[in-house]
């Protein structure tokens, strides 16, 4: 027979990449939030399950089963062979480790495939994340970017992940940058699988001596960030970018291609065009519309986005330990490199 795991044995056997997690929820379910990494291999498909939850609710339990049953069998050959062509040790898991998971591993271990479930399923997964979340604790030394929209932060977050630096990348865990344009070209995800990719990287930086996040507010997109995020930003080394509104505006256009999404672009535009004068919206919008993008991006960041920045940075009572500035997010990252090694080096000889 299968065997059941805690989630705790799960993350143990995934982290030394010893198994392969497998959804067999509907597609729905599975691309609303699952594991990360997980395959999804359904059991029922979104029609197939709305049909045998009806029964369930109109007519009894035992007619769902059977109707269950009946939907589960005319698929099982090609189920199984889905199956058997994964080479790595299987575990599955449904919403609470039910019928749907009990019925693939019991099937898979008839015909001599090995499985293991997932006690409790998502729902003790998802309750296992929360939980972590409150209680994980996180000690590397950290260093949180600050600068106005534009400064290339998330671009030299990530080239500096590429260097070997432990890197908190939360508006892409988030899939939003954060603004009112944040989701222009993004999928944006939802809190379930924010947090649950925020957890992994917590967990894989633990032992690192540092990590580096930028300064975000406490939502990102449909997001809220948790409670830890604000404490590591509160003990961090904060350091301010500055770089030419030139090169803001174009690494603004390199993000957010407006010749590929101006219609999203456009949308979001009218959700802040009242609260820009009048005469400077109307070119803004006359800008777009005319594909005069670098035009409209400064236009934005003159007169809507820097004043809401020094608005809000002096909401946090937050020193800011470095100022770097550069001609490109280049630059600025080979700057900020050589802070956190020399911060990091004065650690380690401080007696």
């Amino acid at each position: 027979m299968f065997q059941d795991i805690t989630i705790e044995e799960c993350y143990e056997l995934r982290n030394r990449r010893e198994l392969v997690l497998i959804d067999v929820r509907s597609p729905s379910e599975y691309n609303e939030a699952t594991i990360p990494g997980s395959l999804n291999i359904p059991l029922f498909d979104d029609q197939e399950r709305a049909e045998v939850g009806t029964i369930y609710k109109q007519v009894n339990v035992q007619a769902a089963k059977e109707r269950g049953l009946e939907i589960f069998s005319a698929k099982l050959p090609s189920f199984i062979k889905t199956f058997a062509n994964i080479a790595e040790n299987k575990t599955v898991f449904c919403w609470r480790g039910g019928m749907r998971s009990k019925t693939t591993a019991t099937v898979l271990s008839l015909m001599g495939i090995r499985v293991y479930r997932i006690s409790g399923g998502y729902r003790a997964y998802r309750q296992y994340v929360v939980d972590q979340l409150r209680e994980i604790q996180f000690e590397p030394q950290s260093f949180v970017l600050h600068g106005n929209t534009g400064s290339g932060k998330t671009t030299i977050l990530r080239d500096m992940k590429q260097n070997g630096h432990p890197v908190l990348d939360l508006e892409g865990l988030a899939g939003h940058r954060g603004s009112i344009f944040g989701s222009v070209g993004l999928k944006a995800r939802n809190q379930k699988m924010f947090d649950s990719l925020l957890l992994d990287d917590l967990k894989a930086n633990a032992q690192s001596s540092h990590v580096l996040f930028e300064a975000e507010s406490r939502r990102i997109g449909n997001v809220t960030v948790p409670d830890l995020m604000t404490d590591l930003r509160a003990r961090g080394q904060h350091i301010r970018l500055e770089l030419p509104i030139e090169a803001r505006v174009q690494q603004i256009i390199d993000d957010y291609k407006p010749w590929e999404n101006i219609d999203e672009c456009i949308r979001s535009f009218q959700i802040i065009k009242s609260r820009i004068h009048t005469p400077v919206a109307a070119e803004i919008q006359s800008s777009l519309m005319s594909e005069k993008y670098h035009s409209a991006v400064e236009l934005l960041l003159t007169y809507y986005y820097d004043p809401k920045y020094s608005f809000s940075s002096n909401e946090h009572d937050e020193q800011i330990s470095f100022v770097v500035k550069a001609a490109n997010t280049d630059d600025a990252r080979i700057q900020i490199e050589q802070i956190v090694n020399d911060v990091m080096e004065s650690k380690r000889i401080r007696p």
